[in-house]
């Protein structure tokens, strides 16, 4: 292998929807051959067009060089045959929909189609690796690798071990994905959920629960969280936080309060409610938690990748 090819192995994207596409895109754009496959020839057909406009986004708020693109769309490669797309594959990222079952009979194909130095990679937000890889032979060489929406722009990604991964795996995914601008954390152990979105739906729990027990309507939620604690920590996380206020008033404020926060292991009842009655928010015309028009919604899909392509300059820039 060249001293080229280590440092941009070839990379299989494996399922083309929204995360794909977009984890190829990272790739193709810092000098990796890339090639995506799908079972869905449609899908296939439309994504370079697609990463092409988002580098054309990027491009424009100074994030990617325009003289890049071109280049970078010239690395990607598309596929729907499975055993094409592992031809010279080094590093392999999963995409495909939250399904174990799905997941697993990828994950079995690819331990038999792909050399055993190669890395299989899965980008789940919540199934535990050890389980996706139950079905492979080589299951030292799977790891996961949860990127977080939109990949082009959120700059973690959490590294987190199966039972059985290697630490060798771990280390060669960590520099693989720092070698491409992402910010990766090794996660130490394989839990549902692993770092982030664990936190993530435990204030989401708490943030229904207040609506559903009629504590407060679902905008002033919304509010206290953006105008409120939410605006310290892009530079405190809660660990800082608790160390910055000092963990004896940590003690006592969570002695008098975590009894009263919700603790439901279930799904809450409001929320199976809109489901079966098809509100879905955004999707469903805008009803949800709240009412939305189309000029709201629009305004909050604009809002968020604005303030998400000044983060990621801040974070380049420091």
């Amino acid at each position: 292998m060249s001293k080229n090819q280590r440092q941009c192995p070839n990379v299989l994207v494996v399922g083309v929807g929204l995360m794909g596409s977009a984890i190829a895109q990272l790739f193709a754009y810092h000098g990796h051959s890339v090639t995506l496959t799908d079972v869905s020839e449609d899908i296939l057909a439309g994504a370079k067009e697609k990463i092409c406009r988002s580098l054309e986004r990027m491009a424009d708020q100074g994030l990617a060089q325009a003289d890049l693109i071109e280049p970078a769309l010239g690395r990607i490669h598309t596929t729907s045959d499975l055993a094409e797309a592992t031809h010279g594959a080094r590093f392999v990222v999963e995409a495909v929909p939250e399904n174990l079952e799905l997941k697993q009979e990828i994950f079995r194909r690819l331990d038999a189609l792909c050399p055993a130095e190669t890395i299989l990679a899965t980008n789940t937000s919540v199934i535990s690796i050890t389980q996706i890889a139950a079905k492979s032979l080589r299951q030292e060489r799977i790891v996961g690798t949860h990127f977080w929406n939109p990949p082009t722009l959120v700059p973690l990604v959490e590294v987190v071990p199966g039972e059985r991964t290697s630490a060798e795996t771990v280390e060669a995914a960590y520099a693989l994905l720092t070698a491409v601008g992402k910010h990766p954390v090794r996660v130490k152990q394989d839990v549902p959920g692993f770092v982030g979105n664990r936190l993530q739906h435990a204030l989401w729990r708490e943030a229904i629960s207040i609506v559903e027990r009629g504590i407060a309507d679902a905008d002033v939620v919304d509010e206290v969280v953006k105008f409120g604690f939410g605006m310290r920590l892009p530079v405190l996380g809660p660990l800082e936080n608790a160390d910055l206020i000092g963990l004896d008033l940590t003690l006592a404020i969570h002695d008098y309060i975590l009894k009263h926060l919700e603790s439901s292991p279930n799904p809450s009842p409001l929320l199976a409610q809109k489901v079966a009655k098809g509100d879905l928010g955004f999707k469903s015309d805008g009803r949800g938690f709240r009412d939305w028009n189309t000029e709201q919604m629009n305004r909050v899909r604009t809002d968020l990748e604005t303030h998400l392509f000044n983060r990621l300059k801040n974070h380049r820039a420091s």
